[in-house]
């Protein structure tokens, strides 16, 4: 994989994908498998280490997703690298391309009231229809399903499939479990993918980022001095697993933007020992509670930085019952410096929320998130450039919009630059930022992964305006004119490239 030019993974060129409603990840495995992309690996493969190694060399080669069958220790098959590749995600979207999906968001989030009678009349009827579909797109609550088909109430979760993906690692640890919990005032529930480190055989620890919505939850019950509750699934189809990673706003239910982007609603079942509502499809649930009071040291873990993260003292999860399918599978995916799954999947993210980012910054053209920026810490946004200060105004807007508060190094670009052309991009760095004037340098919050800022969670950040200049901007001399082709040198050019006979050989491109 190129990553100095992740763009052609994220377009319309993705390949066709036949729109399908996955509603278990067993549907999406046994799909996978029947269209060649999903390998069994039958022979002996240790969880500890081995299968991080295998995925690793396989995602990096943009092979199948992987089913391993042997793993000691336990009997439940492994899956891995199943969103490691954009063909993956848009068939799991049921869409040609995230680009697709990303279309869908758009419709959604300019939903306005019509302007007068006659837009009224125009669009009343559309609107009321896809208002209609988002209604019925909304959690359905059932009262049972497969992933209750065994209950455990003796905990033992060494009979889990839980992987030790580096050496390093402060022990095993669940990467993958979409984690559900409720704020106690609201009684609104969230989905969001947090790691576990298994403890022992009934505890793991909850690796709850400060800044994350489950951390807001946690504090919440803390307020109250009261248990938490939360269930952690390990297996859920392909579109709840997504949603959980994605940066949806509070107040909007995972599980609806789950039903939204696979096109049916998720089926919710009520967990059985515990006030919370699970995927009625899941592979795996984990029941328990968090104890505000009790903290434990978790990590080190070999995370997406390329580093190992810090040990700190997080939440300890007990685990006080386990439901599953009879046959269950065990989603797990593997963290490191990038390419990886889950860098893979941040890319998607990026596609899919950029409509959102542009609804309340409509002048923004285009964004990037580079793969080599680890997600959030290097951002590139193209911007129609309006008035003085504009590229400043949009750095500190996108700075407090929800999880762009952790970029690092954000660079704004004007509209007419490819913004995925990382070699377009250093080159108006270079020349058209100067660092007296064109650097914006501010102290905020900084991811809680960020290993470079002295002081925890708070650190630098910087933002690069490398528009041209123009008098109104205070530019005080004009800006020189960039080189153009002449336009019939152009058609000339490429009228001897395709009709040349030893030119077309040297382009590729020989005369039929």
């Amino acid at each position: 994989m190129n990553l100095g030019h992740p763009e052609p993974l994220f377009n319309n060129r993705w390949g066709s994908a036949r729109a399908v409603t996955y509603r278990s990840l067993g549907d999406f495995v046994a799909d996978l498998e029947a269209r060649g992309d999903l390998v069994r690996v039958t022979q002996p493969v240790s969880r500890d280490l081995e299968i991080t190694e295998v995925t690793q060399r396989v995602l990096r080669a943009d092979g199948p997703a992987l089913r391993f069958e042997n793993v000691p220790g336990s009997s439940m098959p492994v899956v891995t690298n199943l969103l490691g590749s954009p063909r993956r995600i848009a068939l799991a979207l049921g869409a040609e391309s995230v680009d697709a999906v990303a279309s869908r968001v758009e419709q959604l989030v300019h939903l306005r009231p019509p302007a007068g009678l006659l837009g009224a009349v125009r669009d009343l009827s559309g609107t009321i229809e896809t208002l209609s579909t988002l209604r019925s797109l909304a959690p359905r609550r059932v009262r049972s399903g497969p992933s209750q088909e065994v209950e455990e109430t003796t905990v033992d979760l060494d009979r889990l499939p839980i992987l030790k993906c580096w050496p390093g690692d402060g022990g095993r640890t669940i990467t993958f479990p979409v984690v559900i919990t409720k704020n106690p005032d609201t009684g609104e529930s969230h989905a969001g993918i947090y790691r576990l480190q298994q403890y022992g055989p009934d505890t793991l620890g909850m690796h709850f980022q400060v800044h994350r919505v489950g951390a807001n939850n946690y504090r919440a019950w803390a307020a109250r001095g009261e248990k938490m509750p939360v269930a952690a699934v390990v297996g859920a189809d392909p579109a709840t697993v997504f949603a959980g990673l994605s940066p949806v706003p509070e107040g909007v239910s995972n599980f609806a933007f789950a039903g939204f982007l696979r096109s049916e609603p998720v089926d919710l079942v009520p967990a059985r020992s515990i006030d919370l509502e699970v995927p009625a499809e899941a592979e795996i649930v984990l029941e328990g509670y968090v104890d505000p009071t009790e903290r434990r040291i978790e990590g080190p873990f070999g995370d997406h930085t390329g580093y190992y993260s810090a040990p700190e003292p997080f939440p300890v999860f007990h685990v006080t019952r386990v439901t599953h399918r009879a046959r269950p599978l065990y989603l797990t995916t593997v963290t490191g410096k990038p390419p990886t799954e889950d860098a893979i999947l941040g890319k998607a993210v990026e596609r899919v929320f950029r409509p959102v980012v542009r609804l309340v910054l409509p002048e923004i053209v285009d964004m990037n998130l580079p793969l080599e920026g680890l997600f959030i810490n290097v951002a590139i946004i193209s911007i129609r450039k309006v008035y003085p200060g504009h590229p400043r105004k949009v750095m500190h807007a996108l700075w407090g919009l929800g999880q762009l508060m952790f970029v690092r190094y954000l660079i704004v670009v004007d509209h007419d630059v490819d913004v995925h052309d990382l070699s377009e991009v250093l080159y108006r760095v270079g020349l058209q930022a100067d660092p007296a004037r064109d650097l914006e340098l501010v102290e905020g919050p900084v991811d809680q992964l960020s290993i470079s800022n002295p002081v925890p969670n708070l650190g630098g950040k910087v933002g690069i305006d490398a528009t041209r200049k123009r008098p109104e901007d205070g530019f005080p001399r004009e800006w020189p004119p960039e080189i153009q082709s002449d336009p019939g040198a152009v058609r000339t050019a490429e009228r001897l490239l395709r009709d040349d006979p030893a030119l077309a050989r040297l382009f590729g491109r020989p005369r039929s």
